[in-house]
């Protein structure tokens, strides 16, 4: 499972030129999954995100987490994560998990993050084409892969 993190002042989701949904300050978390992620995977990027201090102290420092500050988030469903590109030109999607699988998944993500923030986490459609809109606030991004725990 992978995570693109990203600190922003607000994004939203537009689908088929209706806004789905919008925050403000928080994180906008596009999520890959593939065929071989479980619940482990889901505890713990879910603990990893919520802790992470991404967001600024009344110092200047990058020293809260979005629990700490309150902050929103936006769960996309993202397959091209997994892309691998070793080969030719064209990506392969080939670890990316099929819906029967990624849907479940993806739904558990999002339960667990509201858990853990305490509120709604706003989402994307899943498979849906989506026109996503962000401001990166620092800018902040950050790759989390839960196979590769660095």
């Amino acid at each position: 499972m992978r995570i693109l993190l990203q600190r922003v002042s607000r994004a939203s989701v537009t689908i088929e030129t209706v806004k789905k949904c919008e925050i403000a300050q928080g994180l906008l978390l596009l999520l890959g999954i593939e065929g071989e992620d479980s619940d482990e995977d889901i505890d713990w990027l879910v603990r990893k995100v919520l802790s992470l201090r991404v967001f600024e102290d009344d110092e200047g420092k990058m020293n809260r987490s979005i629990v700490e500050m309150e902050g929103q988030a936006l769960v996309v469903s993202q397959f091209t994560l997994h892309a691998r590109v070793k080969k030719g030109t064209r990506p392969s999607f080939e670890r990316a998990a099929r819906p029967d699988f990624a849907i479940p998944m993806y739904e558990k993500f999002v339960a667990a993050m509201e858990a853990g923030l305490d509120k709604p986490v706003e989402t994307g459609e899943f498979g849906a084409m989506m026109d996503v809109e962000l401001i990166n606030d620092g800018p902040v991004t950050i790759w989390i892969d839960s196979k590769n725990r660095e």
